[in-house]
């Protein structure tokens, strides 16, 4: 349900989110987490796009959270990295077009559980709390 990508993100954000007045270094943030530093570039610069982290260049530079950033929902970052058919799950488990509570399949009811128990948690978990 989460991409790799996506998981990636959430444990650089709960690294920065456990050290915010901190400039850390994108060295540092893969070393600690075990991302590949070209990947976690790469996933950085879109976080930074995304409002979500900023970057200061130079001497003492790195990256932090943005300020406000770990009020926000991780659905946030799931519409970033799987795209927001990701973050908003309602197409029918065995993939069947006309899935509805008028023509359930054989999972609906169960799915519908899964669902919206995925929906509740993304909305509700914010990035501080991925806080290591």
């Amino acid at each position: 349900m989460i991409s790799r990508t996506a998981r990636y993100a959430f444990q650089i954000l709960g690294y920065l989110a456990a050290r915010p007045a901190q400039q850390l270094r994108g060295e540092e943030i893969a070393a600690a987490t075990g991302i590949p530093a070209n990947y976690l570039a790469k996933i950085l610069n879109q976080l930074r796009k995304a409002g979500l982290v900023e970057s200061q260049k130079g001497w003492g530079g790195g990256f932090r959270l943005r300020a406000g950033a770990e009020s926000r929902p991780i659905r946030d970052v799931l519409v970033v990295f799987d795209g927001l058919g990701s973050a908003e799950r309602t197409d029918c488990a065995l993939g069947r077009p006309a899935c509805d509570a008028g023509h359930p399949c054989a999972m609906h009811e169960e799915w519908a559980g899964v669902r919206d128990g995925f929906t509740r948690m993304i909305t509700t978990t914010r990035v501080a709390d991925l806080a290591q």
